[in-house]
């Protein structure tokens, strides 16, 4: 495919300044762009590598200034460029064929929406209902009485429990686990004995979820998945936890049993919340953080236990200086006959 640059402004309703005839070939990033690529630029932050850089065009900000190549301006770069990448590449979404692989077992009693595509060694049990137009990859397994809405997509050996219920559009990747049994032992005399785990899972409409992410069912009711939430790879959520709408959950987060969050919520990387913690709407939890109490709703926190994120900075900041601190006291305690210095 070749197109013009101006023809790429149209097709994002973008501003278009400079040679809106100039032949675009393909669209790549900043440091791989060539003379006929198209780029992008998120931010001032990625000026220079642009000014640097040999592309012949970019999307870029509203207020990013004309350098002798054409650009293109729109209110969010990031969103425009990967319409045109997908406009030169296609989607990597696969379409629904409504093909069966005959080396899939479907039972009997389960029932499979039009356009539905089921993968070879797919496992569908009893009685699940499975949409329309869903994508069901090879060695999925989706348990008894599972209900998923329109247009799911499973990749390869996702394994849905018995029971559980996904909404429209919902993605979810390879090897995650939905439904698995929370982790609720009771101890008595010296034994740990299982506590059975009766619930189950409810996942909103257009949820995300990452590879080798768990999420467990609940003990007696369910686990939810707020609609609309993006899960990374690699979390876990236990047990009876009530997970809002627009979540962002990022990269080796845990959340232990019966936690809730509000809506919008943001964890980074590796963030991890303890049993019965209520974090409100809107909070941000930066990467690494402990977070072992209640969060008020647009709560911004760091570190471990999580502190106010300026507070916590302040620390970080503190302790940088705790070895030139110590020589001072150090150098003090000599001149002041308290101690030899060490």
């Amino acid at each position: 495919m070749t197109t013009t640059v101006r023809q790429l402004a149209e097709h994002v309703r973008g501003e278009l300044l400079g040679d809106g005839d100039l032949s675009i070939a393909s669209a790549r990033t900043l440091s791989e762009a060539g003379p006929h690529d198209i780029t992008f630029v998120e931010g001032d932050k990625h000026l220079h590598a642009w000014h640097e850089s040999k592309a012949g065009a970019a999307i870029v900000p509203l207020n990013v200034p004309v350098n002798g190549r054409p650009i293109i301006r729109v209110a969010d770069p990031l969103a425009a460029f990967a319409a045109v990448v997908v406009a030169f590449r296609g989607s990597r979404a696969p379409a629904a064929t409504g093909r069966i692989d005959p080396k899939s077992s479907v039972h009997p009693t389960a029932k499979i929406g039009p356009g539905t595509t089921v993968g070879p060694f797919a496992v569908i049990g009893e009685g699940a209902v499975v949409g329309a137009n869903c994508v069901l990859h090879a060695g999925v397994s989706v348990g008894r009485y599972c209900t998923l809405g329109d247009g799911v997509l499973l990749h390869p050996h996702v394994a849905i429990y018995d029971d559980c219920t996904l909404g429209n559009r919902v993605t979810v990747h390879a090897n995650a686990v939905i439904g698995a049994d929370g982790f609720g032992y009771r101890t008595s005399r010296g034994q740990h004995t299982k506590v059975p785990q009766l619930g189950t899972v409810e996942i909103g409409d257009d949820v995300e979820i990452g590879a080798c992410t768990t999420i467990d069912r609940g003990t007696f009711g369910p686990t939810r998945i707020g609609a609309g939430t993006k899960i990374d790879n690699l979390v876990m959520i236990a047990h009876n936890c009530q997970i809002g709408r627009g979540n962002l959950l990022v990269s080796q987060v845990g959340i232990a049993g019966s936690s809730t969050t509000g809506d919008f919520v943001v964890m980074a990387g590796q963030v991890g919340v303890g049993d019965h913690v209520d974090i409100g709407s809107g909070s941000v939890i930066g990467a690494k953080s402990g977070v072992p109490k209640d969060l008020p709703a647009g709560s911004k926190v760091l570190g471990a236990p999580a502190r106010p994120d300026r507070d916590e900075i302040r620390i970080l900041m503190s302790l940088e200086k705790l070895p030139q601190l110590r020589k001072d006291v150090q150098q003090i305690k000599k001149k002041l006959g308290l101690e030899d210095a060490a």
